[in-house]
This record gives C-alpha cells, sequence and structure tokens, in this order.
C-alpha cells in the first residue's frame, strides 16, 4: 500500500470511527495517486495492467489533450485522458491522467471508480466547457464513438483509441 497523506487521514477517521463503536472498515476501490511533475500524473481503481493481470474483460477509451479546447487555449496539449471500462458492465474500473493540473481532476474519476459509475453515466454528465474536465466526459464518449471533439475515425464504440504507427501524436485512429 503506498504511503500518502490522504490515504492516512482517511484511514485515522476510520479508526477514531471504530474506536466509537461504528461498524466501519477502510477498504477504498479508488485510493487516487499524483505525481507532481510538469505534466502531472495521476490514477485511481485499476490500471491496464492491473485489468490484464486479473484476466478482466475491459475496454480502454483515451482522449487525446490535442482535441481539448481547454488545452489549447493553455498551450499545453501533450495530455491524456484515459478509463478502463468493465466490457460487460460499463463501470469505470480506473482512471488515468497526464496533463496540467491532473492532480485536481482525479477526484473525480476516484468518485466513479467508488461509486460504481457506468461509463455512459459519465458521458451524460454535463461538464463546463471549455475546461480540461471534460476530457473525462469526451474519454467516456470516445468509448461510444459519439465523441464530437474527434474525428469519427478516431473512436469507435467500445474500442480504443491509440495513435497510428509511424505518424505524429496528433493523427490518430482505431
Amino acid at each position: 500500500q503506498p504511503m500518502l497523506a490522504h490515504k492516512a487521514s482517511h484511514e485515522a477517521r476510520v479508526a477514531v470511527s471504530v474506536i466509537l463503536g461504528e461498524s466501519v472498515s477502510f477498504a477504498p476501490k479508488a485510493l487516487p495517486a499524483v505525481i507532481f511533475t510538469d505534466p502531472e500524473l495521476a490514477w485511481c481503481g485499476l490500471t491496464e495492467k492491473d485489468a490484464k493481470e486479473r484476466n478482466l474483460d475491459y475496454c480502454v477509451a483515451k482522449f487525446p489533450w490535442v482535441a481539448s479546447g481547454r488545452a489549447l487555449t493553455l498551450g499545453r496539449t501533450e495530455g491524456l485522458t484515459k478509463l478502463i471500462i468493465d466490457a460487460k458492465t460499463e463501470k469505470i474500473l480506473g482512471v488515468g491522467l497526464v496533463g496540467k493540473g491532473v492532480g485536481d481532476m482525479i477526484s473525480e474519476g476516484a468518485l466513479a471508480v467508488e461509486t460504481g459509475v457506468t461509463a455512459r453515466e459519465l458521458a451524460d454528465t454535463i461538464h463546463p466547457h471549455p475546461t480540461l474536465s471534460e476530457s473525462l466526459m469526451e474519454a467516456a464518449e470516445v468509448y461510444y464513438g459519439v465523441c464530437s471533439h474527434l474525428y469519427p475515425s478516431t473512436q469507435s464504440r467500445h474500442g480504443t483509441l491509440v495513435p497510428k504507427k509511424n505518424k505524429t501524436k496528433d493523427t490518430l485512429s482505431e
């Protein structure tokens, strides 16, 4: 288990509750983590590697920040939003983010994983525009092939968005 201040704070609240006789436990599904580099990295829930190791039936949906209006206005298009989605239930199993300010964005991903939000629910949640946080909604839209900020050839229903080989990172396809 990682040694994180926010994890320790939550564990302390659980410990106090147990001391007070409440029936609670510490069993998070989505422990958010952030690496404060430039750009930042953040993740919660299962990684793609975790899903593979558990032999889960999952899909990956990625939204590149080169298609984000807010990332463009900030001049920070090197980011990416990635969702790990259960192929049967469509629940969000994990979220990975790289880009400016993702440490402030990962909480929405943690809430989605912790509460069992589906890709449809995330895609249907109205996000303000233009913002970096709407990339979570956009990644869910990629899963359904309906992301309005990407060309149709770069997304497919329940498909994975990946860069083309031998092309620039701005050129995308299935």
